[in-house]
């Protein structure tokens, strides 16, 4: 091999060396929030949304033996506290169970007895709230 080719080559391997150091050097984005496992034994994740902007995400479980939904929304990174709430009802139903406050990590969990029902749920992080109607029936 040449001289010219090997430096290239050098020179290519090097570039690429230092592009992947600064790809696996810049912190990557903020993924959405891991279930916390706040509503207890038995319940499984369902449903989740994940807020804008990396602000969370909004859980919706279900425990199988209870017939029982339950809400909790996660911070995707705990700091200073912030409006954080986890809601839920029975769809129709003019009442939310709500936990609602300034909140580090996560609000909830919420719970509402829903076996054979339709429920409404959805959770709020800052200012952005999301709810979802009519959903999980049966």
């Amino acid at each position: 091999m040449s001289k010219l080719v090997r430096r290239t080559f050098a020179l290519v391997a090097a570039a690429g060396i230092g592009a992947a150091s600064l790809v696996g050097a810049a912190s990557p984005a903020a993924a959405a929030a891991d279930y916390n496992g706040a509503c207890g034994d038995g319940y499984a994740v369902i449903n989740s949304y994940d807020l804008s902007s990396d602000r969370g995400t909004i859980f919706l479980t279900y425990n199988n033996s209870t017939g029982h939904n339950c809400v909790t929304t996660v911070r995707t990174v705990a700091g200073t506290t912030t409006l954080v709430e986890a809601m839920i009802r029975v769809s129709g139903s003019s009442d939310w169970i709500i936990d609602s406050d300034d909140y580090t990590t996560y609000a909830g969990p919420v719970y509402v007895a829903a076996a054979g029902k339709c429920i409404d749920w959805g959770g709020t992080i800052g200012t952005e709230t999301q709810t979802f109607p009519n959903e999980h029936c049966g």
